[in-house]
């Protein structure tokens, strides 16, 4: 989607592409992971929990993106990564929206807690229908909202 004079792709998952786009555009490109990696360090954050889908939270596309800015990133294990991507992709992308699959991302949100995580990132558009601020003790941050938010300031200068 074009933004005035910028090019931006609303999916975490999908910026795994973001060398192959930039690299056939002229336009600045917003990354999302580079418009909420400077949201968290202005909250003064360096440690975060990140859920997304299983290429998000096990790939370096993402992660590496979020570690440019110096932050330490955190994902669950393995089994509670799995179990995130199958909600996403088996409950949420189809609107289903369960008490049993809240607790579990409640866990998994926890568990990063209790492992040192400052804030979460809700690293995937369909996260927030699920769980919010109010799921968890730290901060999160909302990836889309802060994605929608850096395209605006940036096309009004």
């Amino acid at each position: 989607m074009a933004v005035g004079k910028s090019l931006m792709g609303p999916s975490n998952t999908m910026h795994k592409l973001a060398p192959d786009i930039t690299s056939n555009v002229t336009i600045p490109f917003i990354h999302i992971g580079d418009a909420t990696a400077q949201r968290i360090q202005a909250q003064g954050y360096r440690r975060v929990g990140l859920l997304g889908t299983k290429f998000t939270m096990e790939e370096d596309f993402y992660i590496n993106r979020l570690r440019a800015h110096d932050l330490d990133v955190l994902v669950p294990p393995a089994q509670e990564r799995a179990d995130v991507n199958r909600i996403i992709y088996d409950e949420l992308c189809r609107g289903i929206i369960a008490a049993p699959s809240r607790r579990r991302y409640q866990g998994a949100m926890a568990a990063l807690v209790a492992r040192g995580a400052q804030c979460i990132i809700l690293g995937c558009t369909e996260i927030t229908m699920l769980v919010g601020q109010d799921d968890t003790s730290v901060e999160t941050f909302d990836t889309t909202a802060i994605h929608a938010e850096t395209a605006a300031d940036f096309s009004i200068g």
